[in-house]
């Protein structure tokens, strides 16, 4: 199949880049044996711009979509969070070439009112659209254009190579007992919970948090190697409570080896095995539940080693990309896809 996929691919970072899942999601397609050509909405605008400025070319970015839809002739067209690009381009794709699919992607929480409204825009022109979110809570969504699906945060066995559930404590490569990265603060108050932490867990207990207290935010390979010396995980959304919703940090840190642990309201038990993540529901369980694995490191290598499977074998994103194609495309599904019920 022809797909041209829409986001933003990071070329202006030159190697230092962000773990994505629209990068990771275009690697998806490719593996699942589709002609995909990408189309990075910031990188075209800041290319066409004049001095460079990026809000100056939108509407030249607008016009070479057109183009380019015209030239490789897609079946379908993949769109993630590409704000560059006008729902009128879209109209006008959707005019010249009736047959297009156009499906649309987003990775960001339901809490944060633009992202919601930026949701509602695109089902108004896409013919499916594809949230992080559970299907439970896009309901606000329904009785647009777009048919609502759940999309996981999947892992890339080419990016998630890491192993530490293959490392004992002592090892001299685990540098870290918990990683929690952060940089967000709006619209959260987690940092409380991470503060408590901080000040109740055990002096020798090595609890770094990268992007908060004023210490840097770590990208691209420094990121990687310090998810790679991790032994455990902390997978804190800004709000928790919506129905399979995490940050992608989940897939990150699973994918790594990382034990993970997340809030039991998103309710991933709905569809991950026993003893893989790690449930909490407060400050009291996360910290006794922390303690119980810091201290019985068999059991800690045993569920992260589950978990990191299950998530390269069920959640990786060839299944991912395939699953969003076949969604939009009402083909017949060639997997069982396990977030599906």
């Amino acid at each position: 199949m022809r797909i041209i996929h829409v986001d933003n691919h990071q070329q202006r970072k030159y190697g230092h880049t962000r773990v994505s899942w629209a990068l990771k999601l275009y690697t998806g397609l490719v593996r699942a044996g589709h002609n995909v050509l990408a189309f990075s909405d910031r990188d075209v605008a800041a290319f066409e711009a004049p001095l460079r400025i990026r809000e100056l070319g939108r509407k030249k970015t607008n016009l070479r979509l057109l183009q380019t839809v015209e030239a490789f002739e897609p079946d379908l067209v993949v769109i993630g969070h590409c704000d560059l690009i006008d729902n009128e381009t879209f109209a006008t794709i959707r005019q010249r070439h009736p047959d297009i699919v156009i499906a649309a992607c987003n990775n960001d929480p339901l809490f944060v009112p633009t992202n919601a409204a930026n949701i509602a825009k695109r089902c108004e022109i896409a013919d499916a659209m594809f949230v992080s979110t559970g299907v439970d809570d896009l309901q606000i969504f329904k009785g647009k254009r777009a048919s609502l699906w759940h999309m996981p945060n999947p892992v890339d066995p080419a990016v998630e190579t890491a192993d530490a559930s293959a490392l004992a404590a002592d090892d001299p490569r685990l540098q870290t007992d918990l990683l929690f990265c952060s940089k967000s603060h709006q619209y959260t108050e987690r940092g409380q919970l991470v503060s408590e932490l901080r000040e109740h867990l055990p002096a020798d207990f090595r609890f770094h948090t990268p992007g908060m207290f004023d210490q840097p935010t770590l990208w691209g390979r420094d990121y990687e190697h310090k998810l790679a010396a991790s032994k455990m995980g902390l997978n804190l959304n800004r709000q928790e409570g919506y129905q399979w919703y995490s940050s992608a940090r989940i897939a990150q840190m699973a994918g790594n080896g990382l034990l993970v642990f997340t809030h039991a309201a998103a309710r991933f038990d709905d569809f991950m095995p026993e003893e893989t993540l790690v449930y909490f529901d407060g400050k009291d369980s996360l910290e006794a539940r922390l303690l119980e694995f810091h201290h019985d490191d068999d059991k800690r290598r045993h569920w992260a080693a589950r978990c990191r499977d299950f998530f390269h074998r069920e959640i990786n994103n060839t299944l991912y990309a395939q699953y969003i194609v076949e969604s939009a495309m009402h083909l017949p599904y060639s997997h069982n896809y396990v977030w599906i019920k």
